[in-house]
This record gives structure tokens, sequence and C-alpha cells, in this order.
């Protein structure tokens, strides 16, 4: 079971840098296992023209190297911070994709996120992109990467998100990370947020910065793909 769980998340970090959201190692990708006992993150440092399948780590819900001779990623911690808040998800992801990560940089705390301008947003996401705040002094300075996923979970609880419905946040100065159902989905929805990012910095470079699209077009396309009565796509056979 831990071997086709490090294979998944082996292959969804390859698929994150081959879609060039991340140059060097700046990204890692993880996955939770069934019983949500353990997950499997990139190794820290390590390239991805090195990286193999049997280099991917199994951590415990405490951070604790189950399997694996190499150490996890720096950013461990937070993912784990992830899953033990949000069980509804399966696979977290973390870049710093140019465009999502530049609106990271210049936002200012949960209002100016990345904004609902169009349907290709809102086929993803039920509304603006939230950004965490500015993390505190002691924060950063103790259990900095524990207290980037506490803070994380704060900005949903604060404004009442739904994971599952809003599956990316931009970390205030640090870059986004997604989450979805696996590995895979998690870093779709990277894919997906990075280039609504784009189209955002694109919009504003053109003038257009309040222009939000409408309530009803946001909820119809989201709807319709995540809703209750969602029509998208072919019915499971």
């Amino acid at each position: 079971m831990l071997e086709e769980l490090k294979e998944q998340v082996y292959r969804a970090n390859m698929s994150l840098k081959e879609s060039g959201l991340v140059i060097l190692t700046w990204g890692n990708v993880s996955s939770i296992d069934e019983s949500r006992q353990h997950i499997a993150i990139k190794p820290s440092g390590v390239s991805y023209a090195e990286l193999t399948p049997e280099q991917i780590v199994i951590v415990d819900m405490n951070g604790k190297v189950i399997e694996g001779d190499l150490k996890p990623s720096s950013d461990t911690p937070t993912h784990l911070e992830l899953y033990k808040a949000f069980p509804e998800i399966g696979g977290v992801c973390h870049t710093h994709s140019l465009y999502a990560t530049s609106f990271a940089q210049a936002a200012n705390w949960e209002m100016d996120g990345i904004s609902a301008f169009g349907t290709t947003h809102a086929d993803y996401f039920d509304g603006a992109v939230p950004c965490t705040r500015a993390m505190k002094k002691k924060e950063i300075t103790q259990d900095y990467e524990k207290n980037t996923g506490l803070v994380i979970v704060e900005t949903f609880r604060k404004l009442k998100l739904n994971p599952e419905h809003m599956p990316a946040v931009l970390v205030k100065s640090h870059g986004p990370f997604t989450w979805g159902e696996n590995a895979e989905q998690a870093v779709e929805n990277s894919l997906v947020l990075e280039t609504v990012a784009h189209m955002a910095f694109n919009m504003r470079a053109l003038g257009n910065l309040d222009i939000e699209m409408q309530s009803e077009l946001l909820r119809k396309h989201f709807d319709r793909k995540h809703g209750a009565g969602a029509y998208y796509g072919q019915d499971e056979k």
C-alpha cells in the first residue's frame, strides 16, 4: 500500500516539474494513505532530475520518518497541519510558481488575494482565493513550517471557507498551497491557480482592477462542476 502511495506521489511531483510550475527544487507534493496515519512526500532538496519513487519519504502524522533514507521536505509540518485540519483532502501541493507567488508577495491579508474575475476561476474556486495574514515574529522563529499550516487553517476558519470548495490559498510573502482528493488533483489545482493568477495579473496590467464577475455566473460555473446537481463531464459507469 505504501509503495503504491510513493509511486503516486513520485508521479505527481514529476508532473509538477513537467507542467513548468517549479524550477530547481522549489516545490513539493504529498499524499496521505487511506488510514490517514502516514503521508508520502518529496525528500528535501532533491532535484527533479534525480528523483526516484524509492526516494519518496513516508512519515507518520507526527512527522517521524517511517520509511526512507532521506529527510522529508522541509514543508512537511505544513502539509501535516492541513491534513489534520481538513480531513476531506488527500493530497497537498506547494510551489513558488511565478504569478501566484507574485500575488502572495503583493497581497494584503484576505481581501487582496486573487479575485474571481471569470469563469475559468469559477470552474475551480468558489470565490476569491484568500491570502493569509503576515506571520508574527514568534511564529516565524519557532516552528515556522508548522505555524505556516496553522495560519492557513486560521484563515479558512475566520473566513468560513470550505476547503473542498476553495482548494487553494496564498501564504503572505511566501507562495501558494493547493490540495485535492489526491496528489494528482492537488497538482491540477496548482496549475489552474497559476493560470488564473496570470489572467488576473493581465487584467490589472490592462487597467481593470475591480471588475469581478457576476455572482450568479460564478455560482453557475462552480455548481455545474461541484454542486449537488453537477452535470459537467461524463457520468461514472
